[in-house]
C-alpha cells in the first residue's frame, strides 16, 4: 500500500529535519531579565533583554529560538557574537570567537520587532478608540516577541519591566512593584520576579484597562476589558472568587501565584490562555451582563474561567515535558472544570453536559484519521495540530473515566501526590498514572497506556451474561466497520461499569476478554456515563433497556445511549428507523440535555440521509410530534428554571428549523422586540430566535442584524448579532455575508466563524464552497495560526462524491497550516456521509411513510 511504500522513507527525513526544531540540550537558561518598549502608533517594539543559562560544557555556539526578530547586538563574556538566522526552524545561532566556559553565562540581547497582525506572539489589538498591545505564546510564539529557549521544559524565571507612554498601563504574570517616570512622555513599569515557569506563559498588555475587583483566600483577583465594558466584568470575579477556594481545597495546594488577573482582549483567536496569573480571554468568554445575561451565558463564562484557572496547576505550576503530552495540560483543565460549578450551580447539571461532551469526542475519535493523545509532535505546525479534540475531549474523558472506577477521593488523591511531586517542574505521562496506581492499588497505569498509546474508540458487544466477541475498534464509518472486522489489531484494558437488575459491577474489561462471563444480570455497559466506549447488546439486553429507559437511568445515562444508538446507526450497525422510534420515545424528557441530544440526532438523519422530498416530510413529522410538548411547556416566565429555559429553547428551535410557521411568527416578535431594546422574559431564546428569523428573513432584516452586530455593546449579544449575518438563506444575502466576511471589517478572530457555518449548512454550502474557491487568496488573507484549519474542518459537513474531490484538489494545491490531519478527518467524514445515505436513505423513506 501507499502508505506503507512511503513509511521507511518518510521516516528518515523526519528524523533529519523535524528533530532539527528542537533546540540543543547543552544551554540551559534560569533566568530572563526583559525590558521592552512598544510603539502602539508605529506597531513596533524594542527590547532590552539578558539571559542567565548555564552551559554543560565549554561552547562557541549557543542557539535559541527567534522569529520575526530584528537583533542589534549580541554580547556574553565580554564578547560580540556573530548571530545567523534560520527563519525555518525559527532559531537564532549566536556565535563566539572564544569558548565559552562551561557554567553560569549571561547573554545580553538588544532587538526589536513588528506588532504583528496575526494574533500570534506581541500582537496589535484595536478599538475604534485606541490600540492595544497584547501577547499570545501559546505554544510557540513567545519567541516572536524576546528571543528565549521556547520549550515548554526549558523553565526560568522572569524579571519585566515595560516602558509605556503616558496615559498607558500594563498587566502581566506578577505585581507591579514599581511604577516611575521614564524620560519625556514615558513611564517604565516594573513588575515582581515571577515563579520558574515556560516561556509561553509569560505575558504583557499594554493600553488602557479598567478592572472589577475581589479576594479569595487572601488573593487579590481582577477582571478587566477595555474601559466601555467594565460593567460586563464583575460577574467574572464572583466565578473566580469561588472557583480559587473551591481549587485550594481540592487539589490541598495552595493557589500559586500572588494575585490573579482575568483580561478580556478586543482580538483573541483562542478563548481563553491560561498565562501564569494573567489569565486573557475572548470578550465573549469573560464578559456577560451579570443583571440581565441568560444563565447559559453565565455559564459559558464560568466554565472557561473554571478551566484557565485549573491550568494553573495544571500546565503552569506542573507543566508536561513535552508537546506530545500536551494532554496534560489540557485534558486535566477540561476535566476539572466541571467540578467547582457542579458544586457552585447545581442546577446546571454538569454531569449531563460531560455526557453530551462525552458522546461528540467518542465521535470525534471514531475515524481512521484520528490520532493517540499522545502523539509525536515536533513542528510548529505539528504541535499546533495537537490542539483538537483528543487533546482536550478524550483525554479529560478518559480522565473522566479512571476516576470513576478508582472512586473520586482515591482519584483527588493521587492527583495532589502528581502535583505536589513536581512543583514547578515538569512531567510526564507516566508520572502522573505512577502516582494514581499507587493511590488506587489499581491498574491505572495499564489502563492509561492502554487509552493514551493508541488511536480509536473501543466496541464492546455483550450478550445476555457474557461478552460474545474479542474487542474491536468502532468507526463511525459503515465502510471503516465493515473493513475493520476484516482486521482486528486494537485492544484496550477498559474500566467497564455495567448497570445491573440488584447492583452495579464494575471491572476492567481486558483485551482478550471474549466469552467473559458477568455474574450478575444487567442491562446497561455504562452506569454513571463516563466509560470510553460504545457497546452492542443482545435483543433481549435493548428490550430491557427500553423498558427501563425512564426509570433506571439517570438523564447522563439516556444522553450517552441516545448518543450510542445514533452513533451505531451511522456506522451501519443498526437501522435509522430503530434509532428515531427510540427518539420519540423520550419526547417529553424532562431533561433539556436529553432532548436536545434528540434534537441533534434528527438535524443529523436530516442533513445526512434525508433527500429533498424526505427533509419536507422528516419536517411535518417533527412539527406533527414535537408541538404539542412545546405548548405543555406554557409561555416564559421570569421564574421559570433554568432546565424548563433550555426545554424551552431547544424545542423553540427544533419546531423552527422544521418551518413551523407559529415558532417563525413568535421568532420574528422576538427579534422585533430586541431591535425595540426590550429583553426577552427568557434570554435562553434570544440566539435562537435571531437564527429562525433569519433564516427566513428579507434584506432589511439583514441591514438592521448587520449594523447591530457593529453598534451593540454587550459582546455576547454582538456576537449573536454577527453570527447570525451566516443564518440567512437567501442567495444574495449569502453572498453578501461571504464578502463582509473577507472585507477585513470583521475582526480575523471571528471571519472565518461566518465562513464554517455557511459551510456547514445544507442550504449555503454550495455557494459558500464556489465562493471560497474563486477567493482563495482574499480568504487566506483573513486566516490565522489556527482559523485555516477550522475552515478545513468545516467541508467535512459535504455529503457528495463530486465535493470530496473538489476538496481533495482544492486543499492538495492549496495548503493550509496545521492542517494536515484535519483534511483527512474531513475526507474521511464525507466518504462516510455518501456511505450512510446510500445505505440509510430507502429505510428513511419507508419509516416516514409510515408515521406520517
Amino acid at each position: 500500500m501507499r502508505f506503507r511504500l512511503f513509511l521507511f522513507f518518510a521516516a528518515l527525513s523526519f528524523i533529519t529535519s523535524v528533530q532539527a526544531q528542537r533546540l540543543p540540550s547543552n544551554a540551559r537558561p534560569t533566568h530572563y531579565t526583559l525590558t521592552i518598549t512598544p510603539d502602539l502608533k508605529a506597531a513596533t517594539f524594542a527590547g532590552e533583554e539578558s539571559i542567565d543559562l548555564t552551559l554543560d560544557a565549554p561552547a562557541t555556539e549557543i542557539t535559541l529560538n527567534a522569529a520575526e526578530i530584528q537583533f542589534t547586538s549580541v554580547r556574553a563574556s565580554g564578547q560580540v557574537a556573530g548571530v545567523s538566522l534560520d527563519d525555518a526552524k525559527e532559531q537564532a545561532t549566536f556565535t563566539f570567537e572564544h569558548a565559552l566556559p562551561a557554567g553560569p553565562v549571561t547573554l545580553q540581547i538588544r532587538y526589536t520587532g513588528t506588532l504583528n497582525d496575526k494574533l500570534r506572539g506581541f500582537y496589535l489589538s484595536k478599538t475604534p478608540q485606541r490600540s492595544y498591545g497584547v501577547t499570545q505564546f501559546e505554544p510557540t510564539d513567545a519567541r516572536r516577541a524576546f528571543p528565549s529557549f521556547d520549550e515548554p521544559a526549558m523553565k526560568a524565571t522572569f524579571d519585566l519591566e515595560l516602558v509605556l507612554d503616558e496615559g498607558d498601563t500594563a498587566i502581566s504574570n506578577t505585581q507591579i512593584v514599581s511604577d516611575t517616570p521614564f524620560g519625556s512622555g514615558k513611564h517604565r513599569v516594573k513588575f515582581a520576579t515571577t515563579p520558574k515557569m515556560s516561556t509561553y506563559l509569560v505575558a504583557f498588555l499594554v493600553g488602557e484597562f479598567a478592572c472589577s475587583t475581589g479576594k479569595a483566600d487572601g488573593v487579590p483577583i481582577r477582571a478587566c476589558s477595555t474601559p466601555d465594558k467594565v460593567k460586563y466584568t464583575k460577574y467574572a470575579v464572583d466565578a473566580a472568587q469561588y472557583i480559587l477556594h473551591y481549587y485550594n481545597q481540592y487539589f490541598g495546594i495552595p493557589y500559586p501565584m500572588p494575585k490573579l488577573d482575568m483580561i478580556a482582549l478586543p482580538d483573541f483567536e483562542a478563548g481563553a490562555m491560561e498565562n501564569f496569573g494573567c489569565i486573557t480571554y475572548r470578550e465573549t468568554d469573560l464578559l456577560v451582563d451579570a443583571k440581565n445575561g441568560s444563565v447559559q451565558a453565565k455559564k459559558n463564562v464560568a466554565e472557561v474561567i473554571a478551566h484557565e484557572m485549573a491550568h494553573q496547576w495544571f500546565g503552569d505550576m506542573v507543566t508536561m515535558q513535552w508537546w506530545d503530552n500536551l494532554w496534560l495540560n489540557e485534558g486535566f483543565a477540561t476535566w476539572m472544570e466541571k467540578k467547582p460549578l457542579a458544586a457552585w450551580h447545581p442546577e446546571w447539571n454538569m454531569q449531563q453536559e460531560r455526557a453530551a461532551e462525552l458522546n461528540e469526542t467518542l465521535n470525534y475519535d471514531s475515524d481512521s484519521a484520528t490520532r493517540p493523545i499522545r502523539a509525536t509532535a515536533n513542528t510548529p505546525d505539528e504541535i499546533n495540530e495537537m490542539f483538537d479534540g483528543i487533546a482536550y475531549g478524550k483525554a479529560g474523558a478518559v480522565l473522566a473515566m479512571v476516576e470513576h472506577y478508582v472512586g473520586p477521593e482515591i482519584f483527588r488523591q493521587g492527583v495532589h501526590n502528581y502535583l505536589a511531586a513536581h512543583l514547578y517542574g515538569n512531567a510526564t505521562a507516566e508520572d502522573f498514572w505512577k502516582a494514581q496506581t499507587e493511590v488506587s492499588h489499581q491498574p491505572v497505569d495499564r489502563i492509561m497506556e492502554s487509552f493514551i498509546g493508541q488511536p480509536g474508540v473501543p466496541l464492546l458487544r455483550f450478550t445476555d451474561k457474557a461478552m460474545d466477541a474479542p474487542q474491536s475498534r468502532f468507526y463511525l464509518s459503515p465502510l471503516a466497520m465493515r473493513a475493520a472486522r476484516a482486521e482486528q489489531v486494537q485492544a484496550w484494558d477498559v474500566p467497564t461499569c455495567l448497570k445491573g437488575v440488584a447492583a452495579d459491577l464494575c471491572r476492567v474489561m481486558e483485551p482478550d476478554g471474549a466469552n467473559t462471563t458477568i455474574p450478575e444480570p444487567f442491562f446497561f455497559a455504562n452506569s454513571g456515563a463516563t466509560g470510553y466506549y460504545r457497546a452492542t447488546y443482545s435483543q433481549r439486553q435493548y428490550s430491557t433497556i427500553l423498558q427501563l429507559l425512564e426509570t433506571r437511568f439517570s438523564p447522563s445515562e439516556r444522553i450517552l445511549f441516545l448518543g450510542e444508538r445514533e452513533a451505531l446507526m451511522r456506522a451501519g450497525l443498526i437501522q435509522v428507523s430503530d434509532y428515531l422510534n427510540l427518539l420519540r420515545m423520550v419526547k417529553k424528557d424532562d431533561s433539556a440535555a436529553v432532548l436536545e441530544t434528540a434534537a441533534g440526532g434528527l438535524l443529523g438523519v436530516d442533513a445526512r440521509i434525508a433527500s429533498d422530498e424526505e427533509h419536507a416530510r422528516l419536517q411535518a413529522w417533527i412539527c406533527m410530534e414535537y408541538r404539542p410538548v412545546y405548548e405543555a411547556l406554557g409561555k416564559p416566565s421570569k421564574h421559570d428554571s433554568f432546565e424548563k429555559q433550555n426545554l424551552r429553547a431547544t424545542l423553540f428551535g427544533l419546531l423552527g428549523f422544521a418551518g413551523d410557521k407559529e415558532i417563525i411568527a413568535e421568532a420574528q416578535n422576538l427579534m422585533d422586540q430586541l431591535f425595540r431594546g426590550k429583553l426577552s422574559v427568557d434570554p435562553a431564546m434570544t440566539g435562537t430566535a435571531l437564527a429562525i428569523a433569519a433564516r427566513n428573513g428579507d434584506p432589511s432584516l439583514y441591514e438592521k442584524v448587520r449594523k447591530a452586530s457593529q453598534v451593540v455593546k454587550d459582546p455576547g449579544l454582538k456576537t449573536d448579532f454577527l453570527h447570525t449575518l451566516a443564518r440567512f438563506s437567501n442567495p444574495a444575502l449569502v453572498e453578501a455575508t461571504l464578502k463582509y466576511a473577507i472585507s477585513g471589517e470583521v475582526r480575523t478572530q471571528d471571519s472565518w466563524v461566518l465562513l464554517a457555518i455557511l459551510l456547514s449548512r445544507p442550504e449555503t454550502h454550495a455557494q459558500t464552497w464556489t465562493f471560497i474557491q474563486e477567493n482563495w487568496k482574499q480568504v487566506q488573507a483573513t486566516l490565522t495560526e489556527s482559523s485555516g484549519a477550522r475552515i478545513v474542518s468545516a467541508v467535512g459537513s459535504f455529503c457528495t462524491q463530486d465535493e470530496r474531490t473538489q476538496v481533495e484538489h482544492f486543499f492538495a494545491e492549496h495548503k493550509v497550516d496545521a492542517s494536515e490531519r484535519t483534511l483527512k478527518k474531513s475526507l474521511e467524514s464525507i466518504d462516510a456521509c455518501i456511505a450512510l445515505r446510500k445505505s440509510q436513505q430507502g429505510e428513511l423513506a419507508r419509516w416516514l411513510e409510515t408515521n406520517k
